[in-house]
């Protein structure tokens, strides 16, 4: 990941199945870098909690709305957002836990069974901590828990309606571009197809830390820019989807030792940002946006575009939007006209 001192702009994770935008850049250019192992400061000074935006209790995670730099002279300071997640165990790591006498508190004891309180040393006990700095209104907003609703997109509601829609939100994939031309995150590619029509980048997705095979998840990004979803794909993309599907397997075996037949491969619809990309997760990971709502496997796609050519460009979709999305209220005009 890269220096959160040196990029306040940098790539979010995609936290559920919920989110649908990239974070902005606009008003600040956005910095790049690589990761460090060297300690280092939030792009910010203090943090004063305004809301909790979003907690779950299953997935270990909380997201805060708070203010930033109020002593600066700022005025009533600058907004941003951090999501804490209490990072995965590490198999390797776990038995230093119970090594010698571990700090704990008793919390009940009956019988064989009890429960404790376990403080863990320093060096076992980080929180993940991914900053959205500056926080825009449509982030804070997109990050608090809002109704799903369930919505069918024929291929004229995608280009009359969906398209222009998201046309005129002006969404920020600078950062995209960055991973693609080497500016940011270099140190973190696995494997790329230099081809520019044909070629990807795969990347370690920000959820997984690589630490644990069990919620492996990497990102193949593809090289052409004219391709923002899955609407967008014709059998010209073919040469493109077989090449990330075999490479993108082929890199993750030879990387990780995870056989192709042990991956869940897919594009979302609706995406979290429209620029033509695959997710490889591990079979067994109950990945965010897996569902059959917006999981579309990558083999199914290139043999639906084999069979028809206009397949996507023509078939009605069905994806979860929250109940109060603009382009959820544009559908369902248009459906009831």
């Amino acid at each position: 990941m890269a220096d959160t001192a040196a990029q306040p702009n940098k790539r979010r994770r995609e936290v559920d199945a919920e989110e649908a935008e990239a974070p902005s850049t606009e008003g600040k250019e956005a910095g790049v870098g690589n990761g460090t192992s060297a300690p280092v400061r939030l792009p910010f000074s203090g943090f004063r909690v305004k809301k909790v935006l979003r907690e779950s209790a299953r997935d270990k995670i909380i997201f805060l709305h708070g203010k930033v730099n109020e002593a600066s002279g700022d005025g009533e300071g600058e907004d941003a957002i951090v999501i804490l997640e209490k990072t995965p165990f590490q198999v390797d790591h776990v038995a230093q836990l119970l090594k010698g006498s571990p700090e704990l508190q008793l919390q009940f004891s009956n019988d064989i069974y009890s429960t404790y309180h376990l403080f863990p040393p320093r060096q076992l006990s980080d929180v993940k901590t991914t900053v959205l700095y500056p926080a825009t209104e449509k982030h804070l907003q997109k990050y608090l828990h809002r109704d799903l609703r369930l919505v069918r997109e024929t291929g004229d509601d995608y280009r009359n309606i969906t398209l222009p829609h998201l046309e005129s939100q002006s969404l920020s994939i600078q950062w995209v571009y960055n991973i693609l031309d080497r500016k940011a995150e270099a140190d973190r590619i696995v494997f790329e197809n230099p081809d520019p029509s044909d070629g990807f980048v795969l990347i370690p997705d920000l959820k997984w830390n690589q630490q644990q095979l069990d919620d492996l998840y990497l990102i193949a990004i593809c090289r052409r820019r004219d391709v923002k979803s899955l609407r967008d794909l014709t059998p010209e993309h073919l040469p493109l989807l077989r090449n990330i599907l075999q490479e993108g397997q082929e890199a993750i075996l030879q990387r990780y030792q995870v056989a192709g037949d042990r991956l869940r491969v897919y594009l979302h619809y609706l995406p979290s940002y429209y620029h033509l990309h695959v997710h490889f997760t591990a079979l067994g990971f109950e990945a965010p946006g897996a569902g059959v709502e917006r999981a579309h496997l990558l083999a199914e796609v290139i043999e639906n575009l084999e069979q028809d050519p206009e397949h996507y460009s023509r078939r009605t979709l069905t994806f979860a939007l929250r109940a109060d999305d603009p382009l959820l209220t544009l559908l369902q005009e248009a459906q009831r006209s």
